[in-house]
């Protein structure tokens, strides 16, 4: 790796020539949905890619952060943030880290800015992506003094985070305004977006995907038979049971318990059914006590953390997969929220999910699974019923979603948008 300490005057031969800067502050190795959405799209393009990252970096010594060496420089540029509970919560504690932040908010612009010029006179770059809102700073002044174009990435949580401060929200927006394009990985985030913003620039919204190399082996009907029949064995689940997933932390207003309440009820409609939850979270207490209260503790099973490798075994022994988020939750948290709802369509299951957010461009009713409103308790229950109780539907569903979660968007369509044709959306 090297740091912009390093990079001094010297140029190394290049076996090609990268044109595009990709700027993120996470990165794949960190386990993060946007991390993961990054380092899909330098995958796509890596001769032409440099990136810089807070996140990881992939000199030598750090190859072990990916599972292949990446085909692409990665720079490790400084990102400071405080942890969560740093100096307590009073009144002065409150103002020092206010000022402390503001201090470091600074630093990380300037930190950033000074190694995007040092790369641009060793790769003279054309084109940068800054694949989120924050430091933006950077990118304007960039803008300014470099002969580049750039794109950038929103997410949602640095929409409504930059937007809440006057300031920063009308330098945000002449940002906006300069760029070549802006990308959301959503329509609720590009919906936010306009309701934040009026603006002329193009408007793309580009998909998450699933990597194929993500999950070993997953094209392969045998093995995944193999996984399902283990994994079933593993907690005592008959092959002919219906098996309900869930994936994600918990936390409130997820939606575990509304599928927990369904238990019960589908037991008493003579459904052989268990339901696994993969995750993590304070919540975990609270949601036991629960299927104890039901009765049904016997039938819902916690799998605590599951690492990416370990989730094929789950998605693979799973008939429904299931995630009824709630409004609240969508609105705290409007990313990050289809990546699992992809990944169990990429492995044929049927999704009921909530009529909400950004999950309506992943899951579409009764083509690749049902949409419901999860507050709804007899919408939810008849959606369970039915999927439970009609195996062809589950299978049409799955189907379906599989070759939707097969489709590619490639980020090199923003350079060529007449050959984009459908798969990228722009407005």
């Amino acid at each position: 790796m090297e740091n912009i300490t390093q990079l001094g005057t010297q140029i190394t031969e290049q076996t090609h020539c990268p044109d595009i800067l990709i700027m993120s502050r996470i990165f794949k190795p960190q386990g993060s949905v946007i991390g993961e959405y990054v380092y899909n799209r330098c995958l796509q393009d890596p001769d032409r890619i440099i990136v810089i990252t807070s996140g990881c970096s992939n000199d030598k010594n750090n190859d072990k952060n990916f599972e292949q060496p990446p085909e692409f420089p990665v720079y490790h540029c400084l990102n400071y943030n405080f942890p969560k509970n740093f100096l307590g919560g009073n009144l002065v504690s409150r103002l020092i880290k206010t000022c402390l932040k503001s201090s470091l908010k600074i630093f990380n612009i300037i930190f950033s800015f000074l190694l995007a010029i040092k790369l641009y006179f060793r790769y003279h770059y054309r084109y940068i992506e800054w694949c989120h809102g924050y430091d933006f700073l950077a990118l304007l002044l960039l803008s300014y003094i470099l002969p580049i174009r750039f794109f950038i990435y929103l997410h949602g949580k640095d929409l409504t985070d930059i937007a809440k401060t006057p300031f920063w929200r009308s330098l945000f927006k002449l940002t906006l305004k300069r760029a070549e394009g802006i990308v959301c990985q959503n329509s609720y985030v590009r919906d936010k977006l306009r309701n934040t913003f009026r603006l002329d620039t193009p408007t793309h919204i580009i998909n998450p995907v699933v990597r194929p190399d993500k999950f070993t082996h997953s094209s392969s009907t045998n093995y995944l038979q193999d996984l399902r029949t283990q994994l079933r064995e593993s907690y005592n689940i008959s092959e002919t049971a219906i098996v309900i997933l869930s994936v994600g932390e918990l936390l409130p207003n997820k939606g575990f318990e509304q599928v927990i309440d369904n238990i019960p009820l589908l037991l008493t409609l003579g459904i052989d059914v268990h339901y696994i939850i993969c995750g993590q979270g304070h919540f975990e207490t609270e949601l036991k006590s629960q299927c104890q209260r039901l009765r049904v503790d016997k039938r819902v099973h916690f799998a605590g953390y599951v690492s990416e490798k370990e989730l094929a075994n789950y998605y693979a022994a799973c008939d429904i997969f299931a995630i009824l988020t709630l409004e609240e939750e969508i609105n705290q948290s409007i990313e990050n929220l289809e990546i699992f709802h992809l990944e169990a369509e990429y492995f044929g299951k049927p999704i009921i999910a909530s009529r909400l957010g950004s999950i309506l461009d992943i899951v579409h009713h009764e083509e690749n699974g049902l949409l419901v409103n999860p507050e709804s308790g007899y919408e939810v229950l008849q959606a369970f019923k039915k999927l439970c109780q009609d195996q062809q539907l589950r299978e049409k569903l799955g189907r379906q979603g599989q070759e939707l979660a097969k489709r590619k968007t490639y980020h090199r369509w923003l350079y060529n948008p007449e050959t984009s044709y459908s798969c990228i959306v722009s407005y």
